[in-house]
């Protein structure tokens, strides 16, 4: 897969590295010198695979939704990320990297998060292990995910709410470096998503990439071959499409298609389209795609889904959409809220808003009977429901 994947300089094409202060250098060369020797210790395989069998509870099932490939008129599958323990994908991630820290012999854990999800599944994981936890999340974030906030501190974790810039995402990530340049020696910071410096985009993806190879093994079972025609997730950093795509990249029969969030517009102003609006630059320790003026200064992004409120994407996604292996598609806030309203009508099952920019991205396709479609559902909707009902007038 070296077509695709990171160098040993930790780039991909033009994008990629590890821009970061003086101050981090020793964490970040910690995990970079260590991190692919202790994931591909036997112990660490043994113990991240159980953990995924027996308490996140994968395989995460490939479902045929029947009446969805009706309408559309192809094989709908949906990879059904939201029946994972803690209701999305971040947790195959948080599982890896607990791992990780516990091996580096980390004993505090910091992590941020925009829709909660990740969050989350770092408070989870942090209780699995018995590890201390504290989790960034914007002022804003707090207010509209407040289920998840209630469940990180069910779990023991300490919420710290990020009250700068926009209060987003962005905002809370920014906070967590901070946190770890103060605290170098007996922290880990658990990234979310396949973004920040070296080494975290690979090893972010790398977790996630049981999302793929789970999915050829069942397509093979399900239609005779192993490979879809078309993989399609939605994109805000971009763990759970790198997730869906890693064991495809190089199949280039393999279309894939990412779905970012144009919020109220491309071009209202109110938007976090990054590949379409984005220029190339660093943000967050890593050189990749992201909204920015023309000083440099990053523009603020707009969402209706907290977990796609982000100003870039990660660096192997601005690779993959610069050379055109990936297609980025821009999908409405209005889009989004529909396509979620119709899975739930149609299949029995609540998407996250997040997920239903992905599905959305239906509407503006034509297919082959015979074409074999999967669709990351990457989180489930609970945490979103308030979000509905206000937008629906239930």
């Amino acid at each position: 897969m070296s077509n695709y994947q990171v160098n040993e300089k930790g780039y991909y094409g033009d994008f990629g590295g590890a821009y970061i202060p003086e101050m981090m250098f020793p964490n970040i060369e910690e995990l970079r010198l260590r991190y692919m020797e202790i994931i591909n210790e036997d112990s660490f395989k043994k113990e991240f695979e159980q953990l995924l069998r027996d308490y996140v509870g994968r395989p995460s099932p490939l479902y045929l939704a029947k009446r969805f490939s009706e309408k559309y008129g192809a094989n709908i599958f949906l990879k059904r990320e939201d029946l994972n323990h803690t209701g999305a994908h971040k947790v195959n991630n948080t599982i890896g990297q607990i791992l990780l820290a516990k091996r580096l012999g980390k004993k505090r854990i910091i992590a941020e998060t925009g829709a909660g999800q990740h969050g989350v599944a770092t408070a989870t994981v942090c209780a699995l292990m018995g590890i201390k936890c504290v989790v960034y999340m914007g002022e804003i974030d707090i207010q509209r995910q407040a289920p998840n906030v209630a469940r990180m501190k069910m779990m023991g974790a300490e919420v710290r709410p990020a009250s700068s810039g926009s209060k987003t995402l962005k905002d809370a990530t920014n906070e967590a470096m901070r946190d770890w340049i103060n605290n170098p020696v007996d922290t880990h910071y658990i990234i979310g998503s396949v973004v920040g410096p070296h080494p975290y985009p690979d090893m972010v993806a790398r977790f996630q990439s049981v999302i793929s190879a789970e999915t050829r093994k069942q397509l093979l079972e399900k239609t005779g071959r192993e490979t879809p025609d078309y993989a399609i997730a939605c994109v805000g950093g971009g763990s759970n499409a790198i997730g869906m795509f890693y064991h495809f990249l190089d199949d280039e029969a393999v279309q894939l298609i990412a779905a970012e969030a144009a919020g109220k517009g491309v071009d209202s102003g109110h938007s976090a389209a990054t590949s379409v609006l984005g220029q190339e630059g660093v943000l967050h320790g890593s050189r990749t795609i992201l909204m920015q003026t023309t000083d440099g200064q990053v523009i603020e992004p707009y969402s209706i889904s907290a977990g796609l409120d982000y100003p870039g994407i990660g660096p192997q996604h601005a690779f993959l959409h610069k050379i055109g292996r990936a297609k980025y598609v821009s999908i409405t806030d209005d889009e989004a809220m529909q396509a979620g309203l119709l899975l739930t009508r149609m299949e029995g099952i609540i998407p996250a808003v997040e997920s239903a920019h992905a599905l959305a991205q239906l509407e503006k396709m034509s297919f082959k009977p015979s074409d074999n479609v999967v669709v990351c559902l990457s989180g489930r909707g609970d945490k979103d429901l308030d979000n509905y009902m206000k937008y629906f007038n239930f």
